[in-house]
């Protein structure tokens, strides 16, 4: 039982690691696909809390495809992975940063 109490702790920060790290991805791609770095830190924010594991993986891909030149082409090339989701997600929280709603 003591074993278990000192483990606790440690999940708990391994946990929270491993939570921080989707958002930092997405934050790097949003940038690398030419989404200001302010706009794109509230934007990855709120998608990796909205978004699947799955989904975030398919979002990092059109990152490696190609830069899509801001929102707006981010949200182009969101459609042809054909899900209405992400394309959702992504378009709300751009709005939402973009706009000062969202912080």
């Amino acid at each position: 039982m003591a074993k278990t109490r000192r483990l606790i702790p440690l999940l708990l920060v391994a946990a929270l690691a491993g939570c921080s790290a989707p958002e930092g991805q997405v934050r790097a791609g949003l940038i690398s696909a030419g989404v200001p770095q302010p706009i794109a830190g509230c934007m990855a924010a709120r998608m990796s809390d909205r978004l699947s594991i799955a989904q975030l993986r398919r979002l990092g891909e059109i990152g490696k495809a190609r830069r899509a030149r801001g929102i707006d082409g981010l949200i182009r090339e969101l459609r042809a992975l054909d899900d209405p989701e992400i394309v959702d997600v992504t378009a709300t929280a751009a709005a939402l940063c973009a706009s000062g709603l969202a912080r």
